[in-house]
């Protein structure tokens, strides 16, 4: 192969450079145009291949071949090592068939960058798009399309141009076969394969293309990654096809990148749609699907935001109705009720009035509507989960992905796994000789990796327990801090009680925790990941995902847990309390405030949910934007001759392989947070749905502005995420359950009104709610240092929140029979939310196929008519072949091409 460097000594490379070089600015763009004129064009090109003055182009030197990938270095004390490398990388790219061009420093803005320029001519894309099954077009598409919806008209203001929209028309395509070009529609050899197939083949040969010299069989010296890793390249990315801002001077340039960022990546077009057919084909699948996953998942958000805005209005609207915190707050019941100490020495007796607030506060989230809002999020997640099914199979069948199996992709082997296991076996599939890892080497591997993992998720635990020890033991000084109200000391009392400062501060301390942990989570996961050598892309990516989510649902959601389902359930009673780690340790386990601990978790899932948003948000947007501000402004003020496209390029940050990992981690968090915990703040899914319009163009600005062009490549689904998203879907049924019966409480307040409530009213159920003690009683090590002076002269007991019996009674200080009904409430509640939240959700899935009917006929009839086509085809080559035998006089080979492709054209 000829290759072409920025010292070539070819006369007519020489002049045309000269003539591109003598151009100093856009003014003088057009006499360049009309001296390339006067000078010709090169020889075999057409007149309209002539070379353009401007260095923000796409194509070789000669302006004609595509620029299909990009390799940059830069010369450093290694030199000589790091040179060798390349040339003999260099060496076998060209041997594989690939056309280099190299632009040597002395042309890049900082004089220290070489890039080398790669393209894939006609041959290196037929035969690796044989190898990789790419499917192409053999015929327009005669089926048509459905029907219009009733009604569309509403949806025009949402919609985007037509021809953005749907930038090419519908194909039957099949698998390429280099040995069967004339049974496609090949019209131009040079635009057949569209940009992203292009990068994704290229990447596909230097991802394996060796550097060694010929006769060594050092075959870790393997691929492009390895020479990245080891400073060789410092970056390897296919172009963008023009500016963001701007249109490609170009004519033979697609400006897709610009179409992207004016119609998808703008804030202003956050009420839009998204254009999925030009992210597919300008991204690839993969990209296409999480993006369409996104938006498809914002709309179904946008139902459940509703209905949660509707629950939280009725627990607005009837706030004036709440009896049971008129009760607390009222001087004369909630004021002359005397609560016993809520923690040991530091903690005084204190009125019930002292919790007004934070009773209202709970009544906002804890009232009749949040029962129907769990019930109703348990049957949305399951539409969501039915419809996405739906949605996807639509797009595997728009984007071709219906017979693209994940068996192709385990055919193709990583080239870490293939370096790194040295044994060999037969493939009883392929029949060919594979690298394998021994059972015992994969067994030892998998031992440490499970012990890694259960050692992390023990110190999240740790973590955990840490900071419930902090809320015990700083609960202490909060309460001798915040005084009572009563006393007149200190306004601020009234405004945050104890408990919500140790719940506010706790929460806020966990939130910092789960990001420093973070941090080192992800760089643990990836090791022990590496450490297992998966055999294919899929392998790797699936087992990651199962590792990192399983790291970041226990490090986010743990404290919730605690919160929902442990805090104030085994506390005790006075004379006998609970401790944490006994007695010794002198932390009492933590009481829930009368007014019920929903408020707490509904505080802290506010500021874990909101925090990690917008810390997610900071990171995806400001960072990226301040580290690249100087970079993108001196792109834009530096004329397009002067700074080239791969030079504007260069400076852009990687998109790398587990990029969109970390886009699917973050929704799917949120996802957990929006269904695990709904009931106790059903605003989450507005919060959730603001976010995520955020996200969608945050996320569409970054992929267009901030980052080099990703390398294309495919995926029928989202992967290992669906069923991550079907296990949080019945685990949410759960705990919302759990959460409804234990956490809140509704249960209590209906046994009351339905069973003990005297004139079926609400009035009366604080008073029925608390126990009665004998403060004399009161053990010393439990009784507050400092007494209350007014306690002597108001009462000789005090009350704390459960169902025992009073001070007198034979049975004193053990469960009432209302405890054991209102306990027999609560599992009875859970069992029927559950049964018929399940045989709802059930019904549902059975009721919606996965698959549309008019898609199940449309990939029939277009696997019948490929069958019919190729078979038609067949017989016309035999056809051809057996005429051509009985031909006396041999004809020409052009009128032999001719009349066949005049058969075919008839046939097809």
């Amino acid at each position: 192969m000829r290759r072409i460097t920025g010292k070539a000594k070819d006369e007519t490379l020489i002049e045309l450079q000269s003539a591109t070089d003598s151009q100093t600015g856009d003014e003088n763009s057009g006499n360049g145009v009309n001296s390339l004129s006067e000078r010709g064009t090169l020889p075999g090109h057409k007149e309209t291949d002539k070379l353009q003055p401007n260095k923000d182009t796409v194509f070789f030197r000669d302006g004609v071949r595509r620029v299909d990938f990009v390799l940059s270095y830069v010369d450093d004390k290694d030199g000589e090592k790091k040179q060798e490398r390349r040339r003999e990388f260099e060496a076998n790219l060209e041997k594989a068939g690939l056309e280099l061009e190299t632009e040597d420093k002395s042309d890049s803005k900082d004089q220290k960058t070489y890039f080398l320029k790669i393209h894939a001519p006609w041959d290196v894309l037929a035969t690796y798009a044989d190898v990789l099954k790419i499917k192409v077009p053999f015929k327009e598409s005669d089926i048509p399309h459905g029907q219009e919806v009733p009604l569309e008209w509403l949806s025009h203001p949402f919609r985007l141009p037509e021809h953005i929209m749907h930038p090419q028309p519908d194909y039957f395509t099949y698998p390429f076969d280099k040995t069967k070009t004339d049974f496609f529609l090949i019209t131009d050899k040079d635009t057949f394969f569209p940009p992203s197939t292009r990068n994704r083949i290229v990447f596909y040969i230097l991802a394996r293309c060796p550097y060694y010299k010929e006769g060594r069989k050092d075959r870790d010296k393997t691929g492009i990654k390895r020479l990245l890793s080891n400073g060789t390249y410092t970056a390897a990315f296919p172009l963008h096809d023009c500016r963001y801002w701007k249109r490609a001077r170009n004519a033979e340039c697609e400006s897709e990148r610009y179409n992207l960022y004016k119609n998808w990546a703008s804030f202003l077009c956050f009420y839009k749609e998204q254009p999925l057919n030009l992210i597919r084909k300008y991204y690839g699948e993969k990209i296409g699907i999480y993006f369409a996953w996104l938006g498809f998942y914002t709309e179904m958000l946008f139902f459940a935001a509703v209905m949660g805005l509707i629950c939280f209005t009725y627990g607005v609207l009837s706030y004036d109705d709440n009896i049971s915190s008129k009760e607390i707050c009222d001087a004369y019941i909630g004021g002359s009720i005397v609560m016993c100490p809520l923690c040991d020495k530091k903690c005084p007796f204190w009125k019930l009035n002292s919790t007004c607030l934070s009773s209202w506060q709970s009544h906002l989230f804890d009232n009749e509507g949040t029962v129907f809002f769990a019930i109703f999020m348990g049957i949305w997640v399951t539409l969501f989960l039915e419809f996405w099914k739906r949605r996807q199979a639509r797009l595997e069948y728009e984007w071709d992905l219906v017979d693209f199996e994940e068996e192709q992709q385990q055919l193709q082997i990583r080239p870490e796994f293939e370096i790194r296991c040295t044994n060999r076996r037969l493939n009883k599939i392929t029949q060919e000789m594979e690298p394998y890892l021994p059972i015992t080497s994969k067994c030892a591997r998998f031992c440490l990796s499970a012990a890694t993992v259960l050692f992390w998720i023990s110190l999240i635990v740790a973590c955990i327990i840490g900071v419930i020890a902090y809320r015990l033991a700083v609960y202490a000084a909060f309460a001798s801090i915040i005084k009572d109200p009563m006393r007149k000391i200190q306004v601020v009392g009234r405004f945050i009680t104890p408990q919500l400062a140790t719940s506010v501060t706790a929460s806020c301390i966990n939130f910092v925790i789960i990001m420093i942990l973070n941090f080192f989570y992800e760089r643990v996961a990836i090791w022990i990941t590496d450490m297992e050598i998966p055999k294919t892309h899929l392998e790797y990516e699936n087992r990651l995902t199962m590792k990192m989510f399983l790291f970041q649902f226990v490090n986010y959601y743990s404290s919730c847990f605690y919160v929902a389902f442990f805090k104030g359930k085994f506390v005790g009673f006075p004379g006998d309390y609970s401790y944490m780690f006994g007695k010794w340790s002198k932390l009492r386990n933590e009481e829930c405030d009368p007014g019920g601990c929903l408020i707490e978790l509904t505080t802290q899932l506010v500021i874990v949910m909101a925090g990690k948003q917008l810390w997610g948000n900071i990171q995806e947007a400001l960072l990226p934007l301040m580290r690249n501000w100087w970079s993108s402004r001196k792109g834009r003020h530096n004329p397009e001759n002067h700074y080239s496209r791969w030079e504007q390029d260069n400076v852009l940050l990687n998109f790398t392989q587990l990029g969109l990992f970390y886009e699917y981690l973050e929704m799917v968090i949120q996802f957990g947070f929006i269904t695990l915990f709904v009931a106790s703040f059903p605003l989450a899914p507005l919060l959730a749905l603001f976010n995520n319009i955020l996200e969608i163009r945050v996320d569409a600005w970054k992929f267009t502005t901030q980052f080099r062009r990703p390398v294309a490549s495919k995926a029928r689904n989202i992967g290992a995420w669906q069923e991550i998203l079907n296990a949080v879907a019945i685990l949410s049924v759960v705990t919302n359950a759990f959460i409804m019966a234990f956490t809140s409480d509704m249960i209590p307040r209906m046994v009351y009104l339905y069973a003990y409530s005297k004139n079926a009213s609400m009035e009366g159920y604080v008073n029925n709610s608390l126990s009665i003690y004998n403060i004399s009683q009161i053990p010393m090590e439990n009784m507050p240092e400092e007494r209350n002076n007014w306690l002597d002269n108001v009462t000789d007991t005090c009350r704390y929140r459960d169902y025992r019996y009073p001070p007198g009674h034979n049975m004193k200080y053990t469960h009432t029979m209302q405890f054991w009904h209102i306990l027999a409430a609560k599992m009875a509640f859970i069992i029927i939310m559950e049964h018929v939240v399940f045989v709802v959700k059930f019904f549902v899935a059975w009721m919606i196929p996965d698959i549309p009917s008019d898609v199940k006929a449309r990939i029939k009839r277009e696997r019948y008519l490929i069958q019919e086509y190729l078979h038609n085809y067949e017989v016309e080559k035999l056809k051809l072949q057996l005429s051509a035998s009985f031909i006396t006089e041999p004809q020409s080979e052009m009128s032999l091409m001719t009349d066949k492709h005049e058969v075919l054209s008839e046939c097809l």
